[in-house]
């Protein structure tokens, strides 16, 4: 007697659709649905085909409902994806200061930097957002760190032409 798949297996593409809904939803902010998944036992720290977890398209995305029920259910904040971009890496270029405080009060360090040892602090200081420079600052971000280049918050908003930010950054710098 040979065996019958079962109603419930799903075929190789069913199981690629589903995944790309579910990457779908944390884009769009659908936390109830992502709360259902992940009760459902979804892995937290999926990853898609660029190494996306769900946490990082909610982040980007400035789904803020979603990334909570993301780290309630123990997505991890420190998985970059494969460009090596950190979900508060990528608040940051968004400018999103919101998803920024809830990243830090979920424990992300300020500090924190995937391969490139880029921060957040840099990335603020690169695209001039001051408000959230500022705040990362008075959180502790320290704007002598240097990325995997050697590069400091100060020199990437000088190269970028970010001239307020580079104006506080010299300030700090002496």
């Amino acid at each position: 007697m040979s065996a019958q798949p079962t109603a419930t297996a799903m075929t190789d593409d069913e199981t690629a659709a589903f995944a790309e809904q579910v990457f779908e939803r944390a884009r769009q902010g659908d936390a109830e649905m992502l709360e259902r998944l992940l009760a459902s036992g979804l892995p937290a720290n999926l990853r898609n085909h660029k190494g996306d977890t769900l946490l990082m398209l909610a982040s980007y995305h400035g789904q803020h409902e979603a990334v909570r029920v993301l780290l309630a259910h123990g997505a991890d904040p420190l998985i970059a994806n494969d460009n090596g971009q950190l979900p508060i890496a990528g608040a940051a270029f968004k400018g999103d200061l919101a998803m920024i405080r809830l990243l830090l009060e979920s424990g992300v360090p300020v500090d924190a930097a995937a391969q490139d040892g880029r921060t957040a602090l840099m990335l603020a200081a690169m695209f001039n957002r001051s408000e959230i420079l500022e705040y990362l600052l008075a959180q502790g971000a320290d704007p002598a760190r240097q990325d995997a280049r050697g590069a400091t918050a100060l020199m990437a908003a000088q190269t970028m032409g970010a001239v307020d930010t580079a104006a506080r950054l010299q300030v700090l710098a002496g």
